[in-house]
């Protein structure tokens, strides 16, 4: 029955409420699109029932699923016995789900979301990236927007440490959004999980459609974690809808000179748990996983490099502090500095200052 459920959801007036607010009441997707009365329906505003019979109409089911079909989409309906449990189970489920990539690869009974700033800073997506590394090699899947900023680290970090991900869409898959994510969407795609929305395909991504999008990546997830946020971001309706849901929230701390920051330990001081490693995390959800760790190597360095290094050990220098620290002449430091990059285990940020790579 899969065209019923599409042709209802292709009807941009129509929202996943209405559309399950119909299939409990006729007890079948069919019968509900086939309905010649919904009077019958205690509350339902004859306005809207109207409205229903007139779109209805011109809707021819078997077309709208082949247009689906087509582009290669794949379909996950509310009735389906494979429609995520976490999501079925809040207020406002999505009728239908449209997905590419494959999303039996991802553990739904590990699913953990992230959210954050389209801002974020380099701190932020550095100490995002530590955490989402430490789970490495688990069946952990990381459920996170797929705008940029946070989302985007949240993705590749995922990918990067050979866990699943799944990318949550604010329109249909006619559009790319934001299109500078094109690549990452189709390494999620190809093997990396999948990227699902409640959209048609052609439902463009429109402002009112991001918080609706919301919903579905707390809903997807037993607990989310917000890794940066000002006291007006939209990563605080993911953190609202998460405690409404009853998940478990979590915050990465910042720097309290950050105004990024501002959201989160607004958030801390409402009694969020605070989280600085992949262990954190664990505690809170009452997870039990086999981490497999990876250790870093560092190459072979000589006495001036290794000066270098621990010089970096708790921050990011300048060329200046550096040559303080180190006592080497400017032209010997600036050597070990672009022979330490080449090695992978420094890089440069802003202008002149280096950090080492974690």
């Amino acid at each position: 029955m899969d065209k019923y459920w599409t042709a209802l959801s292709s009807i941009e007036e129509l929202d996943s409420a209405f559309i399950i607010r119909l299939y409990n009441f006729f007890g079948s997707i069919e019968r509900a699109f086939h309905a010649d009365d919904l009077s019958v329906i205690e509350g339902l505003s004859v306005k809207k029932a109207e409205k229903f019979m007139r779109l209805r109409d011109k809707i021819n089911p078997d077309k709208v699923l082949d247009d689906v079909l087509s582009r290669g989409i794949n379909i996950l309906t509310f009735e389906n016995p494979n429609y995520p449990f976490m999501l079925k189970n809040i207020d406002n489920p999505p009728a239908v789900l449209y997905y590419k990539g494959d999303l039996s690869l991802c553990n739904l009974n590990k699913t953990l979301a992230v959210v954050g700033s389209r801002r974020a800073t380099r701190y932020a997506k550095e100490a995002l990236e530590k955490i989402i590394s430490e789970f490495s090699q688990t069946d952990i899947c990381i459920v996170s927007g797929l705008a940029s900023g946070i989302d985007t680290t949240a993705h590749e970090a995922a990918l990067n440490a050979e866990l699943k991900t799944i990318g949550v869409i604010a329109s249909g898959f006619d559009f790319t959004y934001p299109a500078s994510n094109k690549d990452l969407y189709k390494r999620i795609e190809n093997g990396g999980g999948a990227v699902l929305t409640e959209y048609y395909p052609t439902f463009k991504p429109v402002q009112f459609r991001f918080p609706q999008r919301n919903r579905i990546v707390s809903g997807l997830s037993y607990g989310t974690v917000v890794a940066e946020a000002s006291l007006k971001s939209g990563a605080l309706i993911t953190a609202n809808l998460t405690l409404e849901q009853g998940r478990e929230l979590m915050c990465i701390p910042g720097l309290i000179t950050n105004p990024n920051t501002g959201g989160i330990y607004k958030l801390l001081k409402n009694g969020a748990s605070l989280i600085t490693c992949a262990d954190d995390v664990l505690e809170v959800l009452g997870w039990e996983v086999q981490m497999q760790q990876k250790l870093f190597s560092l190459p072979d360095l000589n006495e001036d490099e290794k000066v270098i290094f621990e010089a970096l050990e708790l921050e990011e220098k300048s060329v200046d502090e550096l040559q303080a620290y180190t006592k080497l002449s400017i032209e010997n430091l600036l050597t070990y500095l672009t022979t330490m990059e080449l090695k992978g285990i420094i890089r440069q940020v802003d202008g002149d200052r280096y950090g080492k790579v974690r």
